[in-house]
């Protein structure tokens, strides 16, 4: 109805040709709102997927071992090998890549902007929890690729720190929006998924890295190279 409402007022208005002056540029708020809408409705389609996607996958997720016999066995260590079906799906998910990063960017962008978030500060943050501790790990609370990155964690005996940065990122707000660009910066492709892992400063990437790590048998000594502590 606005299309049609804008096109018919400068024709019942419009000066006689040769008189009056030029019709006034269109606003900048047209285009920008023709680039942010399909994307946020495009956002809105992927919400709703990853909230049926990680039902299903719940249903796979399988409980850290706590077998007491294994822990002897393996000094601590159970070995917790990766959930094949999320392993696969976290991998999948590299393919929508170029889309979330560009839902991502609007998002932090609107969201961030509203609630006057300072971008140099979130990217300090993200540096000093870094700085602060061997492993770190940024999550969100109804992830199936984070709780599943969470008990290969808890399976290796290592300690670690968990910073919740929302339940998903559909329902992050501004400070939370702006973190999830700033943590994209710290991968070269720029993925915008979590989790985000950091074993001794350094970003190894999400659930799919992880798991990868866990199979070849490399995770061990990545945690012991950066000098993080056994859990007693």
């Amino acid at each position: 109805a606005a299309p049609a409402l804008s096109a018919a007022l400068p024709r019942a208005h419009a000066p006689a040709p040769g008189h009056g002056s030029a019709p006034a540029a269109p606003t900048p708020a047209a285009p920008v709102a023709a680039r942010v809408g399909p994307v946020m409705g495009l956002g809105g389609v992927l919400a709703a997927a990853v909230l049926v996607l990680g039902a299903l996958l719940r249903r796979w997720q399988r409980p850290t071992p706590q077998d007491p016999w294994a822990m002897c066995a393996t000094g601590g260590d159970t070995g917790r090998q990766p959930n094949l079906p999320i392993k696969i799906a976290a991998q999948g998910m590299g393919l929508l890549k170029p889309i979330f990063q560009a839902e991502a960017l609007v998002q932090a962008a609107a969201l961030g902007a509203l609630t006057g978030v300072d971008k140099a500060a979130v990217a300090e943050e993200i540096e000093q929890n870094k700085r602060a501790n061997k492993v770190l790990i940024y999550t969100y609370g109804l992830s199936p690729f984070s709780a599943e990155a969470i008990a290969m964690l808890e399976g290796s005996g290592y300690e670690y720190t968990q910073i919740e940065l929302g339940l998903e990122w559909f329902l992050l707000g501004g400070k939370g929006s702006e973190t999830r660009v700033a943590l994209s910066k710290e991968l070269e492709g720029g993925a915008t998924s979590l989790p985000k892992i950091f074993i001794g400063g350094k970003c190894i990437g999400g659930c799919a890295e992880l798991a990868a790590l866990v199979e070849g048998g490399e995770l061990d000594a990545m945690m012991r190279s950066a000098g993080a502590r056994r859990r007693r």
